[in-house]
């Protein structure tokens, strides 16, 4: 039986968006990623909010990660209630109804020379 691993809240300190890519495409488009893994039995209600240097928080934005699922959620691909803005330091609060794991990852493809990044985000 799979068991609900991980915590309900989680903050990702880091997070920037660049305007720009290299190529076309999903697949090189600079981005930053939450992964969200839900190994427990009951579905993940997930609110993340997002903080900046200069202005109030924007959200929540909702996502929903079924049970024994995970869901890949770029930021720069949420509208609702307001697009994060790019070129923009940002960083993030998520809290889930039930425990799960929270990973962070980043592509950079402003140069030809892609540059990826990920770490684990910070359980409370």
């Amino acid at each position: 039986m799979p068991q609900a691993i991980g915590k309900t809240r989680w903050a990702i300190a880091e997070g920037y968006i660049p305007s720009g890519s290299t190529g076309s495409g999903r697949a090189l488009e600079s981005h930053e990623t939450v992964c969200l893994l839900n190994a427990g039995d009951v579905d993940a209600h997930v609110e993340i909010t997002i903080y900046f240097a200069d202005r109030e928080p924007a959200g929540p934005f909702v996502a929903n990660v079924p049970a024994r699922r995970t869901l890949h959620l770029r930021f720069n691909e949420l509208k609702q209630p307001e697009p994060i803005p790019k070129d923009t330091d940002f960083a993030s609060v998520i809290e889930s109804n039930v425990p799960i794991v929270v990973q962070h990852t980043r592509l950079d493809s402003r140069q030809a020379e892609l540059s990826i990044m990920t770490t684990l985000a910070f359980s409370a």
